[in-house]
C-alpha cells in the first residue's frame, strides 16, 4: 500500500506545471503602520510576500515602533486576494486578512481584515496603501519591489 501512495505522490508532483514556479512573483518592501488601539501604535518596518497563485499572495510584515511612548513591535501574517494581479497601467485593488501580534506596552494578538490599493501590480515596483481593522483602525503606507518570474 505504501508504494501506491508513493506513486500517487510522485504523479501529483510531476503534474504540477513548471510554469507555475516560473511565473511566481516575489515582493519586498518597506512600510509604516498606524493602529488606533489603546494605546495607539506606530511602526516602520519590512514587508515580504510571495504570490502563491495568480490572484493570491501571502505576506509577512515586521516592524519596530512606539506605543504609549515606549518601544513596541508588530508582526503580521496576511493573505491577500488580488482583483487585477497583472495590471500594468492601473492601480490594483486587493482584499486581505490574517493575524497580527504586538509586543510592548500591550502584548496582544489580533485578527486583521483589510482592503488595499497598490501601484499597478504587474510592474516592478510601486506604492501601496491599506485600511482595515486589527488592533483598532489599521492604516499602512509603503513601497514594494517585485520580481516577476519568466512569463510565457
Amino acid at each position: 500500500m505504501s508504494s501506491t501512495w508513493r506513486s500517487l505522490a510522485l504523479a501529483a508532483a510531476a503534474a504540477i506545471p513548471v510554469s507555475l514556479s516560473a511565473q511566481q512573483v516575489r515582493e519586498v518592501g518597506i512600510q509604516t503602520l498606524l493602529t488606533t488601539s489603546d494605546p495607539a501604535l506606530v511602526t516602520g518596518g519590512l514587508y515580504a510576500a510571495v504570490r502563491v497563485a495568480a490572484r493570491a499572495r501571502i505576506a509577512v510584515t515586521l516592524g519596530p515602533g512606539v506605543s504609549d511612548g515606549r518601544l513596541a513591535g508588530r508582526g503580521e501574517l496576511l493573505a491577500h486576494f488580488l482583483l487585477s494581479p497583472g495590471a500594468t497601467t492601473r492601480p490594483g485593488v486587493y482584499l486581505g486578512g490574517g493575524i497580527a501580534g504586538v509586543v510592548g506596552p500591550v502584548d496582544q494578538g489580533y485578527v486583521v481584515a483589510l482592503a488595499g490599493l497598490e501601484a499597478p501590480p504587474g510592474r516592478r515596483s510601486g506604492w501601496a496603501v491599506e485600511a482595515g481593522v486589527g488592533g483598532g483602525f489599521r492604516l499602512t503606507a509603503g513601497w514594494r519591489w517585485r520580481w516577476h518570474g519568466a512569463r510565457k
